[in-house]
């Protein structure tokens, strides 16, 4: 198989997709303003051809912040791209959907991956398609958009997750999860007096929230914002830890980008040597695989704010491509399998 990459940082989508020809499926990275006339303009191009979308920015060795970029595939895939609607009540009430669609491509564990773009809603969408892909073994890898809105199919949709099973023809798929951040000291934390469904947390060991970040860390309520990009939470999830980024101080809580529970038992992390870590990433891909035919990743926005000040990104789109062609989009939550992660980078790599 093989992998388009186009862009325009204007937005014209003609120019996107300019020497594309025959994909077998096509990502669409738009902006906000021209989206739904993106979606409308790229089925008329590929009519019949499976294709998911969203609001974000991409990339390739270079960013595309406000324009548009197409990712595609092509040369050797088998794909279907369908949606899971009303994520934030019943997705469920679709999954027939991603069933018939993992039996019409024949899929299975070693060549197969599900790609996903969520509007919202993440850790419900997960839950549900994870529950067919499971059986299957197949892993995910995906992120959230911006704007509330995704697209599959030709076809603009608000509380949804579009989803495209990706068959790689002529070799495997695996699927990788990247972590810039370790656990501070010793800190261990029983989050309380939490609300759920605005993923804020009132209070940390029975004092509010917001003191226990600030005394640990020593900084002011005007940093807690940025601080999040050196020291988020963490949830111990098995021999894994989830990522939780903190969004803004409400009163004495904390928002956060992803949901948290009463009794949740959360750590403090601290930022890496995240340049050695990517080296590691990208060693370890290269051990897995002996000839590789693309890369598909989502990086956290939050991972491109500060690659971005830490003038990094382009010396880590130019470290990435060096596993062939690598493309993706900057997300607002990264998925990986069931699991719903912050300030992460999650990719699939074909063989």
């Amino acid at each position: 198989m093989r992998q388009f990459f186009g862009m325009s940082q204007s937005g014209s989508l003609q120019e996107a997709v300019r020497g594309l020809k025959e994909p077998q499926l096509i990502m669409l990275l738009s902006n906000n303003e021209q989206f739904e006339e993106h979606v409308k303009k790229l089925e008329a191009l590929y009519p019949h051809v499976p294709s998911i979308g969203c609001i974000g920015m991409s990339y390739d060795t270079r960013i595309v912040e406000k324009g548009v970029g197409v990712i595609a595939f092509y040369d050797g895939v088998s794909a279907a791209a369908n949606v899971l609607e009303e994520v934030s009540v019943m997705p469920v009430k679709y999954i027939e959907r991603l069933k018939q669609d993992v039996h019409k491509i024949n899929s299975s564990k070693d060549d197969t991956v599900c790609i996903d773009f969520c509007s919202g809603n993440d850790a419900c969408a997960l839950t549900t398609i994870y529950s067919v892909l499971k059986h299957n073994n197949i892993s995910l890898v995906g992120g959230t958009g911006d704007g509330g809105k995704v697209s599959a199919n030709g076809k603009v949709y608000n509380d949804a997750v579009a989803y495209a099973l990706v068959k790689n023809n002529h070799g495997r798929v695996k699927a990788y999860k990247e972590n810039i951040y370790h656990q501070l000291g010793n800190y261990r934390f029983i989050a309380s007096r939490t609300d759920k469904a605005n993923y804020k947390i009132g209070q940390l060991n029975g004092m509010p929230a917001k003191q226990v970040y600030q005394d640990i860390l020593h900084i002011s309520e005007k940093e807690i914002q940025t601080q999040t990009f050196k020291n988020p939470f963490g949830k111990i999830n098995g021999d894994d830890t989830c990522i939780i980024s903190i969004k803004e101080v409400s009163g004495n809580a904390l928002t956060c980008f992803r949901q948290v529970n009463d009794s949740d038992v959360l750590i403090m992390l601290e930022l890496g040597d995240y340049k050695a870590i990517v080296r590691d990433t990208i060693r370890t891909i290269k051990n897995d695989f002996s000839r590789i035919s693309a890369v598909f990743s989502v990086n956290c926005l939050f991972r491109y704010l500060l690659f971005s000040d830490n003038h990094y990104m382009e010396e880590y789109l130019h470290e990435m491509s060096a596993l062939g062609n690598h493309a993706g989009l900057v997300g607002y939550g990264e998925h990986y399998n069931n699991r719903f992660v912050n300030q992460s980078m999650t990719c699939v790599v074909f063989e």
